[in-house]
């Protein structure tokens, strides 16, 4: 059997909590206990070196009972007005827990079409970077007072796969009231089995979602089968473990507790470069020096002081070509600037950028994690 991986060897891990975890049904409040054992795993985690983002759904259910919105339905209207309530109520909860364990959190609420517009994407991920470069623990969940289609419970699983996507995490885990995926629905199948370890997301594995009986997540199987494949194809392993009934989840699964392990694909980072050197038609050049040509190669980025030309017309985030002194083209990448920009600060150092434009973005025209090497 492959052995699945260990939480131990993340250096960057998205955790994402649904709503039956964090509110109490009872009280319609945060469950302060059980989040105080999270955020001390949490604090456990960063201690070590981990980076952390978190992804918590539970601000329409903390909002409901407020409101008097006890219905089992509710309008669009009415989930909107919920979680613009509810969103202080589950930031308070996280900022609370995690000041307790000595941590800052930082709140962002993102739809996925954050995650899927270009320069969206571009502007979350620099936020979240610098975030967790900060030391933070960024608290992310949707955007629901804006939706404009169907709130659906469970959209928080394909958005933490997203996230984990974005940032280029080791690892992404879904603490559920489920310890895994099942062969077939235990509470009906006494022959279910537990899978450990999935290697690869088949359609006999898709089969398996099928609908959330009665007292699961909302979000039920599918949507968490759904992540596992938007995780693992960009080359994060994904952990589907039991939140419900256990006080520090985190430091459980660590400790070997039961879950389902989806591992990533062989070649899921690769792809993403294979994307920006072959499928993306290159909008401008950039000419660079000796200099610059050679910390390319030695897998460096590409900053402005390195850069003698900027040809085309492109927008930040748009792919463009980098050619050495000689024309050889050595690179393609993802512009961090507007090509006006990079017009503008090309053959200056990274510390004059903000003199030259008026504000300042990164110090690297294309970042190491966003250019791809070319043969010849």
């Amino acid at each position: 059997m492959t052995a699945a991986p260990r939480l131990a060897d993340a250096h960057r891990l998205v955790v994402k909590i649904g709503s039956a975890l964090l509110v109490d049904p009872a009280s319609a409040a945060p469950r302060a206990g059980w989040l105080a054992g999270l955020a001390a795993d949490i604090a456990a985690l960063r201690a070590r070196g981990t980076e952390v983002i978190v992804v918590s759904s539970g601000a329409i259910a903390l909002a409901r009972r407020a409101l008097g919105l006890t219905r089992a339905r509710l309008r669009l209207e009415e989930k909107q007005a919920a979680a613009a309530v509810g969103q202080i109520r589950l930031a308070q909860a996280w900022a609370g827990a995690l000041a307790d364990v000595g941590l800052t959190a930082a709140q962002l609420l993102l739809t996925l079409e954050d995650t899927e517009d270009r320069r969206r994407y571009l502007n979350a991920r620099a936020t979240l970077q610098t975030l967790l470069a900060m030391g933070t623990i960024p608290v992310i969940n949707e955007n629901d007072t804006v939706a404009t289609a169907e709130i659906r419970f469970g959209d928080n699983d394909r958005l933490a796969a997203r996230v984990a996507e974005m940032v280029e995490a080791d690892q992404l885990i879904l603490l559920s009231d489920i310890d895994g995926l099942y062969t077939a629905d235990p509470r009906r199948d006494p022959a279910a089995r537990h899978l450990p370890v999935v290697a690869a997301i088949t359609p006999e594995i898709e089969a398996m979602g099928g609908e959330p009986p009665p007292g699961y997540s909302s979000g039920g199987m599918r949507t968490k089968l759904a992540a596992a494949r938007i995780a693992t194809q960009a080359g994060s392993a994904m952990a589907i473990a039991r939140g419900h009934a256990v006080d520090h989840p985190l430091a459980a699964l660590e400790a070997g507790a039961r879950c389902t392990w989806f591992l990533p694909a062989p070649e899921g980072r690769s792809a993403r470069k294979r994307w920006i050197a072959g499928a993306l038609a290159p909008l401008g050049v950039l000419i660079v020096d000796a200099g610059a040509a050679r910390a390319l190669a030695a897998g460096g980025s590409l900053l402005p002081a390195g850069v003698r030309g900027v040809e085309g017309a492109f927008e930040r985030g748009d792919p463009v070509l980098v050619r050495g002194p000689d024309g050889t083209a050595l690179a393609q990448g993802l512009a961090a600037y507007a090509s006006a920009d990079a017009a503008r600060i090309a053959g200056h150092r990274s510390d004059a950028i903000e003199t030259i434009l008026g504000w300042r973005g990164r110090d690297e025209l294309i970042h190491r994690d966003d250019l791809v090497l070319l043969g010849g």
